[in-house]
């Protein structure tokens, strides 16, 4: 039923959602452009109306009562930001104590204007073979999915430019246009 629900709420919004679930029992979707909280709305529509859960991480300081309890069904992962280098650790431990875990990560890390894209999602694939699918959402054309996915090398700031020229030639714009930036 819930399903049916988000599905009939992402076509009233006018979202065309492009693809379905990843097919690998081990995903990363990079989510981008993300300037806005809409986003995670979308997303969240999205993968709910095709049958799934995408997980996010968000700050630990979000679960009270009754927020964190709405947030955990949603898929969210609390994580202690406190500790920024075992952010990445907490969500490897997360994503290899369950045999399907779709994590949904942005780049970019914030919804504010940002070049230095963060490499937190390779570190997690790398270390929990997961497959990193190139996901977005284009508030200018109203799609959201996943077309390609991304093949790591052992370079995460090399495979962050070829995401930035996939982004670049696709086109993709956020609902703050002006908050978004594929440049090096």
């Amino acid at each position: 039923m819930w399903k049916w629900i988000c599905k009939k709420l992402l076509k009233w919004l006018g979202w065309t959602p492009v693809n379905g679930l990843m097919p690998h029992k081990k995903a990363i979707i990079i989510g981008v452009p993300h300037t806005s909280a809409w986003d995670f709305v979308i997303s969240y529509l999205y993968y709910t109306s095709q049958g799934g859960v995408a997980h996010v991480i968000i700050k630990k300081e979000f679960f009270f009562w009754p927020l964190g309890f709405f947030l955990k069904r949603m898929g969210a992962i609390p994580v202690d930001r406190s500790k920024g280098s075992t952010l990445v650790k907490q969500v490897i431990e997360v994503m290899n104590s369950h045999e399907t875990f779709h994590l949904a990560i942005t780049p970019e890390g914030t919804r504010k204007l940002t070049k230095r894209w963060k490499a937190g999602f390779h570190t997690i694939a790398k270390a929990t073979g997961a497959t990193v699918y190139l996901g977005f959402f284009d508030f200018g054309k109203k799609q959201i999915g996943w077309v390609d996915t991304l093949e790591l090398t052992d370079n995460a700031q090399e495979d962050i430019k070829r995401m930035k020229a996939y982004y670049r030639k696709k086109g993709v714009i956020g609902k703050f246009p002006e908050l978004f930036s594929v440049e090096e």
